[in-house]
């Protein structure tokens, strides 16, 4: 089922930051080292590239008020972007090769909670993103998305440039039914209907159990075939333990699972690869050295 060519991404930014020592605290999570550490934060981009990711991410997804709060984003919310795509950028060029950058749109209310999305709020939350991070990105990543109607809402004001858009979403950890579903509930086979409804490149499930990430990918593959639709499927999961309905990501600094070091976490990708996925990373607490496993033996 693997008949795509390969594309490594990065792993997590938030956690490899903390790791490094990088001022990190809630509620600014990975959007804090921008202000106070920059170069930490392009020293992660390098060594996530090091270690053989294609395709980095930039450091925007906390840029939202849900983190950085409201005023602080009304008056820097361009900036902190503009720097989250300069130095994914500069990480990149400085690597000389065909590394890619992703602009990263994350959940503008909060992760995990499709209850807190407030259309009416999309563009003026969305808009300071798209603006400070377009010169920079090679592609759109809107990600940890938990409903298709955000998913809707973020296509629908991206810049005419051409860009490819990848969608990704993130996967109820605890399933009760044998339906793969997103975190609102919806049935992936009706995500993956959305996403070939809005052109995108590929479509990804990402900050899950990796438990739950298989049958997701088949559901889609399974999908797009139906629809004759050619959308690359990929896959990065985090390695924390399941999380509760209520919980909103990055509420608070979760214990890593100790099954999920760099061989146990290589079990899982090399089993969504085999189901058809190409495109492979990881997210919270996936850190380079799992990213360089995955280089080595999937290669």
């Amino acid at each position: 089922m693997s008949g795509r060519s390969l594309t490594l991404l990065d792993g997590g930014m938030g956690r490899e930051l903390q790791r490094r020592g990088a001022p990190f605290r809630q509620p600014e999570w990975s959007a804090l080292a921008l202000s106070e550490a920059p170069e930490q934060v392009e020293a992660v981009h390098a060594a996530y590239i090091a270690s053989g990711s294609q395709v980095i991410t930039s450091n925007s997804y906390a840029v939202v008020p849900f983190h950085v709060g409201e005023q602080r984003f009304a008056a820097e919310g361009r900036a902190l972007a503009e720097r989250a795509g300069q130095l994914a950028r500069s990480a990149a060029d400085k690597a000389g090769g065909d590394v890619r950058v992703a602009g990263s749109l994350p959940p503008l209310f909060g992760s995990y909670r499709p209850d807190l999305f407030e259309p009416a709020r999309v563009t003026e939350v969305l808009t300071p993103l798209l603006e400070g991070l377009a010169p920079h990105v090679d592609l759109w990543l809107a990600e940890t998305q938990s409903a298709i109607a955000e998913a809707r809402a973020i296509h629908a004001h991206l810049p005419k440039d051409g860009k490819p858009f990848w969608l990704s979403f993130t996967l109820r950890d605890e399933d009760t039914d044998e339906v793969p579903r997103l975190r609102s509930g919806e049935p992936v086979a009706d995500a993956a209907r959305a996403a070939a409804e809005l052109g995108v490149e590929v479509l990804l499930f990402n900050c899950s159990q990796p438990e739950v990430i298989g049958d997701a990918i088949d559901a889609a593959r399974e999908t797009f075939a139906s629809l004759g639709a050619n959308i690359a499927i990929g896959a990065y999961a985090n390695a924390f333990p399941p999380q509760p309905e209520e919980a909103t990501a990055n509420d608070g600094l979760d214990p890593l699972r100790e099954d999920l070091d760099p061989p146990g976490y290589l079990r899982w990708v090399a089993d969504w690869r085999a189901r058809g996925a190409s495109h492979l990373g990881g997210c919270c607490g996936i850190g380079p050295e799992h990213i360089a496993v995955l280089a080595q033996r999937l290669n």
